[in-house]
């Protein structure tokens, strides 16, 4: 049996943009400790060991995180909307509350009155990729 699939396929970014780059302080002290681990091995370097830490800490309270998910009815992974999905949205008449834990990605040829007009707040967890003008035109709704 053939199964028809139906909507948009949209090329993932390349891994290098798949991550948000972030800058920690830490105490001479522990950046030893952890220069210590990767020399002998225990990590290929020091993000290794810093990437391993916090899944590390993920797992652990995963049950919590679960449950908030479930109670801020967030949605985890990636979202991206398009121009047709927003001018869908517009021409209901109704307005999107995006929440997502993850990334959310608004496509480069949505205009900021498109985007005003389709979305109505938006709550990430992560990051959001959007024009600047965009953005700029959500600030009061991005939460």
């Amino acid at each position: 049996m053939e199964v028809a699939l139906t909507g948009t396929v949209h090329r993932l970014r390349d891994k290098a943009t798949e991550s948000e780059k972030i800058t920690i302080n830490l105490g001479y002290i522990d950046l030893g400790h952890i220069d210590l681990l990767v020399q002998e091995g225990f990590y290929s370097n020091r993000t290794d060991l810093i990437r391993t830490a916090i899944r590390n800490q993920i797992a652990t309270h995963a049950d919590v995180v679960k449950k908030s998910i479930l109670r801020h009815t967030l949605e985890l992974g990636m979202r991206f909307y398009s121009r047709t999905d927003l001018e869908t949205i517009q021409a209901s008449g109704s307005k999107l509350n995006i929440q997502v834990i993850g990334l959310v990605t608004i496509a480069a040829d949505v205009t900021p009155d498109l985007a005003l007009a389709a979305i109505e707040s938006i709550t990430v967890l992560g990051a959001l990729q959007a024009s600047d003008p965009v953005k700029a035109a959500l600030a009061d709704r991005i939460h």
